[in-house]
């Protein structure tokens, strides 16, 4: 029983990490390039709800916000930071030098973005971690002898309906067209009426909303937040992609409930020391036996959505 508990518990993690692959997933496949700012987008939405949750809105204009109310402001604050993200790595680059996704302008820039936005917090609110003020009770069920924490449902729930309805956007809707028409060529694609400048923030907004999404449900759930969080979320949800297989929304799916189950499998039969070993070398094994990853392709980075 106590091995079928954290299976579950392996889901309920694997959620976390399947949002924010899914949001790498979408800047690879569609913009080809590796979005530093994603794990800090995680984590800003963390921390920025956490603070509205403890302290209220700045420059005195409100007393402690209902942790609810701060998790949604956490969320829009990893949107707007995401969109600054996407003016000043993507439009701004493309304007003064060209095609900015051929090269490595992009990922240098979203890389400053990151220790950026990391240090801001880190002067904003420290570096310790924080408790985060969530749900007073427990709020915990169980369900033939497994305990679920309903918060962590609600949120495993939350993020399949999100991925549903972002799988169905980009196969059934315009700006889902233009998307893919993006990945697979954006030369065409602009002789054939897509506007980058117009279809591009989509794709940073979508990545906000993910990040926030996922640092918000990840506060409720676990009840902490630190300026550092962003790092090893960020690292497993790109394991759990390459596993999954790059540029594919599914694999991205199945990568990072495969990277939660091995997590906790691990610390049931072997301890917590021995989570990095079994992660990272379930992902050079998929490497060495099936380079594209379960559900990948040859060409990375086009036609994958």
């Amino acid at each position: 029983m106590l091995l079928v508990q954290q299976i579950v518990n392996g889901l309920m993690l694997g959620s976390v990490y399947v949002t924010v692959a899914v949001a790498f997933t979408l800047t690879i496949s569609i913009l080809n390039f590796l979005n530093f700012t994603i794990p800090t987008l995680f984590m800003v939405a963390g921390m920025v709800s956490w603070g509205l949750a403890y302290f209220g809105l700045p420059f005195g204009l409100s007393g402690p916000l209902a942790w609810p109310a701060a998790l949604a402001c956490g969320a829009v604050a990893s949107i707007l930071c995401s969109l600054l993200v996407e003016r000043f790595t993507f439009r701004y680059m493309r304007t003064r030098h060209g095609d900015s996704t051929e090269h490595a302008i992009p990922l240098v820039s979203s890389l400053g973005f990151l220790l950026i936005l990391e240090n801001l917090i880190r002067i904003f609110y420290g570096s310790d971690s924080q408790r985060f003020p969530g749900p007073s009770s427990d709020l915990t069920t169980q369900i033939g002898g497994i305990f679920v924490r309903i918060p962590q449902l609600v949120s495993f729930v939350i993020v399949m309906v999100l991925i549903l309805g972002l799988v169905w956007m980009m196969k059934h809707t315009r700006i889902g067209r233009g998307l893919r028409a993006i990945a697979e060529n954006p030369d065409a694609a602009t002789i054939l009426g897509v506007e980058p400048n117009k279809i591009v923030p989509v794709v940073f907004m979508l990545t906000g909303l993910l990040c926030g999404l996922a640092g918000a449900l990840f506060a409720v759930n676990y009840g902490e937040v630190s300026p550092m969080m962003g790092e090893d979320i960020g690292s497993k949800a790109i394991a759990g992609m390459v596993v999954g297989g790059l540029g594919s929304l599914w694999g991205a799916v199945a990568g990072g409930i495969i990277v939660g189950l091995v997590e906790m499998l691990t610390i049931h039969f072997f301890g917590a020391d021995a989570v990095q070993v079994a992660v990272w070398g379930a992902l050079l094994v998929t490497l060495l036996m099936r380079p594209q990853g379960l559900f990948g392709h040859n060409a990375i980075g086009k036609g994958k959505l």
